[in-house]
């Protein structure tokens, strides 16, 4: 096991992974607000580990970003994933989705020399995170917070946290 350290992604790299994943143009804003999801409406919170199951990093798309997204992703008409967001509840088949993405951007943690990573967990929006987790989602580590917009659908704020 290496005992280098996880490496931060960059917005390009977050921003080109989605556009890949979902086949649309993704503008991206750096600088944001974090996320934070104890915000109504909440927020997916994907944790990642290492081999040793030692939390290392964290990925949080806000409620609409999520449900744009896991929209997105199976072609899913952005009627759908509007009404989710105006309803401020993320619909199980976008939820699975949006955790399907998050599982896709491990690949954004895991470079040579770098400790290896994996989705562990997948949090849906208002469900309570474990201390070990909601303890870092707005501490001062290294994070990248952004508002990425997705062509067609809409847009949301997404933080990425190495711990």
């Amino acid at each position: 096991m290496s005992t280098a350290e996880t490496p931060l992604p960059a917005a390009l790299e977050v921003r080109e992974l989605l556009e890949g994943l979902l086949g649309r143009d993704v503008e991206a804003t750096v600088g944001t607000a974090p996320v934070n999801p104890t915000q109504h409406p909440g927020a997916v919170v994907g944790v990642y580990v290492d081999d040793l199951l030692k939390l290392r990093a964290l990925f949080l798309m806000d409620m609409p970003l999520a449900a744009w997204a896991g929209a997105a992703i199976a072609l899913i008409p952005a009627a759908t994933a509007r009404d989710s967001v105006e309803q401020g509840l993320i619909t199980p088949m976008l939820f699975d989705n949006t955790a399907e993405i998050l599982n896709v951007a491990a690949s954004l943690f895991n470079h040579d020399g770098a400790p290896h990573l994996r989705l562990y967990e997948t949090y849906a929006p208002r469900e309570t995170l474990p201390a070990d987790v909601s303890k870092w989602v707005m501490a001062y580590v290294k994070r990248l917070d952004m508002e990425l917009d997705i062509t067609g659908y809409g847009s949301g704020l997404v933080s990425v946290l190495v711990v």
